[in-house]
């Protein structure tokens, strides 16, 4: 199962999210649902970096995290906050159709 934690501060903002595992849906390397999930937490990674600027983020085998920096202006990070409000959307929707194989759980901090 994938599972993803979204972590968000007192204001709503989300400040990281990170994707743990492999949904198991089917044969490594055809898996439709760990294909969405990546391409979703990609895509997040590339839209950070290419309108806010800058993204903190940790690839491996199974594993994403992506982290909004401290450091960004009030404007940047109302752009991030779009693209990753955004992005949790895409993950809740894979949930939606493959609750056996994605879990999405949110947190504030």
């Amino acid at each position: 199962m994938i599972k993803i934690n979204v972590v968000r501060d007192n204001k709503n903002n989300i400040q990281k999210f990170t994707v743990k595992g492999h949904a198991g849906f089917s044969e490594y390397g055809s898996d439709i649902v760990c294909a969405a999930i990546s391409a979703i937490a990609c895509t997040a990674v590339g839209a950070m970096k290419n309108m806010v600027g800058t993204c903190d983020y940790e690839e491996k085998d199974g594993y994403m995290e992506c982290i909004v920096p401290q450091n960004i202006s009030y404007e940047k990070r109302k752009i991030a906050n779009i693209i990753l409000e955004t992005v949790v959307l895409g993950f809740k929707q894979v949930e939606f159709s493959y609750r056996k194989y994605v879990s999405v759980s949110e947190k504030e901090v």
